[in-house]
């Protein structure tokens, strides 16, 4: 059987681009339109910028940490890449769909495969109302921002938030609220992944909102909507004795 065709791509950093030189010396690399398999080297951000570059291609991706954290990639090996790639393990994910209206009238729409995020955009905190599939959940939440994420984006800023980290296949989506000021005791909520969201942003002149899917930011928001794209999808890959699901077990029992 042949190896597969792998393109390497790498972020601008030195670290990833010194990995990037050490493979390329190793291994013949094609272009991503011609790839069976996209190696990319660098951290979940750019893991995330690769999946939203290649969505739906059906081509899959397998990255090898250079930055920070991590969490979606996998240990940098330069040797026996082939044998790597030959028994990684496959998870498909989906993005989110940001349709977001800004205080001119123009609504952009926007991917993100980790969350999307409201965030203050002035020293005002922010005043959201929060509808779930057309269903009034909280009239007035005063807070620093917002976010609704996935199953991978659950271990990124969500758990930063102190929001619930999501097994990979669960049919969920989490909500959790940054530094809430009322209602004070809300803590977020879980939400299956059919769930269609709306957030209002009251007072968005005295109290300006920014949202964000993944690294796109849309000024000035006065309306947002999010629903998971569920016929859109990314392949991650992941080496079978550090998969995903074992990630998120060993997450959920640090101390």
């Amino acid at each position: 059987m042949s190896e597969p065709k792998i393109a390497l791509l790498a972020s601008a950093s030195d670290d990833a681009q010194a990995a990037l030189r050490a493979l390329e010396a190793l291994y013949t690399a094609v272009s991503p339109e011609d790839a069976d398999i996209i190696v990319a080297l660098g951290g979940d951000g750019f893991m995330l910028q690769t999946q939203l570059r290649f969505m739906n291609s059906g081509v899959p991706v397998y990255g090898m940490n250079q930055g920070t954290v991590g969490f979606l990639m996998n240990e940098f090996r330069a040797e026996d890449l082939p044998q790597r790639l030959a028994r990684a393990k496959k998870a498909t994910i989906h993005p989110l769909l940001m349709s977001a209206t800004d205080a001119f009238g123009e609504t952009h729409e926007e991917m993100a495969f980790n969350e999307v995020s409201l965030f203050r955009q002035s020293a005002q905190a922010a005043r959201l109302k929060i509808d779930v599939d057309g269903s009034e959940r909280l009239a007035d939440l005063v807070c620093d921002g917002l976010m609704v994420a996935t199953p991978q984006g659950s271990t990124a800023y969500n758990l930063s938030a102190h929001g619930p980290i999501l097994p990979l296949k669960a049919p969920l989506l989490a909500m959790t609220p940054v530094s809430a000021f009322r209602p004070r005791n809300w803590r977020g909520a879980l939400l299956p992944n059919s769930a269609k969201v709306r957030i209002a942003v009251l007072e968005h002149e005295k109290r300006p909102v920014n949202a964000v899917a993944d690294n796109t930011e849309i000024k000035s928001a006065v309306e947002v909507h999010i629903r998971e794209d569920r016929q859109s999808s990314g392949i991650l890959l992941f080496d079978p004795e550090h998969g995903w699901e074992e990630r998120i077990l060993d997450e959920q029992f640090r101390y």
